[in-house]
C-alpha cells in the first residue's frame, strides 16, 4: 500500500495532505524518515509513524447522527456550550465529522476516519448534494423557491440553490420549504433567507449524497451499512471507488 493511502486510511489526513507531511519529513517507516511519495508499506507488518507518534491502520468506519439543535460541531467548545462527541458512543468519539451543521441546525451528520473520501466529498467541484427542511414563519412570498433558484448576494458572494420548492403551503403560519445546497458555506440557507427578509423556525438536514436521515432519532447513531459505504464511495469519484469489505 502506498503510504500516503496507509496515512489516509488511518485517518490522519486527506491523501493529499498525507503527502505534504510525507514530502515535509514528518513521516518514519520503520525508524527512517520516508520523503518519497512512492514509498509502499506492508500495514500489516512496517511501523509507521508521524511526528514520531506511531499510526495504525483502523478498519473503516463510517457512522451517522441525527444531531438534535443546540450542539457545536467541535471537539472543544470555549463556551462549554454542549458538543456532538457527547452523543456519541465511546469507542467512536475518534472520528472527524463529514463537514458541518450550525449550532441550532439539526439533522443528518456524517461521521468518518476514511480520510480521503471525505476531503472528496467536501470539495466544492464534487458537488455532493444537501437537502434541508426549512420551517419558516409565515405567510410568505409565494416565489421564495424562485428566488433561492436565482441566487442571492452574501458577504463572501453570491449564493443560489441548486433546487428549491415548498413542502407546505407558503400563506400558512408554518410554511416548509426543501432546499438543496451543493456546497457546506458557513451558515448558508441561514444567510440566504435573511437576505430576502425571511424568518427561519427550524433548520433540518434530511440528506447528505446518497445517505438519508430516515428514521434515526434525535441524538442516536447508526453505522452506513457497505451499500451506503460503496454509494459514498461512486459519489465522491472514481478514484475513490473500491471494493467493500467488513
Amino acid at each position: 500500500m502506498r503510504l500516503q493511502k496507509y496515512l489516509a486510511g488511518a485517518g490522519v489526513a486527506s491523501r493529499r495532505a498525507s503527502e505534504e507531511l510525507i514530502v515535509s519529513g514528518r513521516v518514519r517507516v520503520n525508524g527512517e524518515v520516508a520523503t518519497k511519495l512512492g514509498t509502499t508499506v506492508d500495514p500489516n507488518a512496517d511501523r509507521v509513524e508521524v511526528d514520531r507518534r506511531r499510526i495504525r491502520l483502523m478498519p473503516v468506519l463510517w457512522l451517522a447522527l441525527n444531531k438534535p439543535p443546540g450542539y457545536a460541531c467541535t471537539r472543544r467548545d470555549p463556551g462549554r456550550r454542549p458538543i456532538i462527541y457527547d452523543l456519541l458512543p465511546s469507542d467512536t468519539r475518534h472520528l472527524p465529522h463529514v463537514g458541518r451543521l450550525d449550532f441550532m441546525s439539526e439533522g443528518l451528520l456524517l461521521l468518518s476516519n476514511e480520510g480521503d473520501v471525505v476531503h472528496r466529498l467536501l470539495h466544492p467541484r464534487t458537488g455532493i448534494e444537501r437537502v434541508y427542511h426549512a420551517r419558516l414563519r409565515g405567510p410568505v412570498m409565494a416565489e421564495l423557491p424562485d428566488r433561492l433558484r436565482a441566487g442571492v448576494a452574501l458577504e463572501d458572494g453570491p449564493a443560489r440553490a441548486r433546487r428549491a420548492g415548498w413542502i407546505t403551503p407558503p400563506h400558512t403560519s408554518s410554511p416548509t420549504v426543501e432546499i438543496v445546497l451543493t456546497e457546506g458555506r458557513n451558515r448558508e440557507i441561514r444567510r440566504m433567507l435573511a437576505s430576502l427578509g425571511v424568518t427561519l423556525r427550524r433548520l433540518r438536514r434530511t440528506s447528505f449524497g446518497p445517505i438519508r436521515l430516515g428514521a434515526l432519532a434525535a441524538g442516536k447513531t447508526r453505522k452506513l451499512s457497505p451499500k451506503e459505504r460503496a454509494a459514498l464511495r461512486r459519489a465522491a469519484g472514481p478514484a475513490c471507488s473500491r471494493a467493500v469489505t467488513e
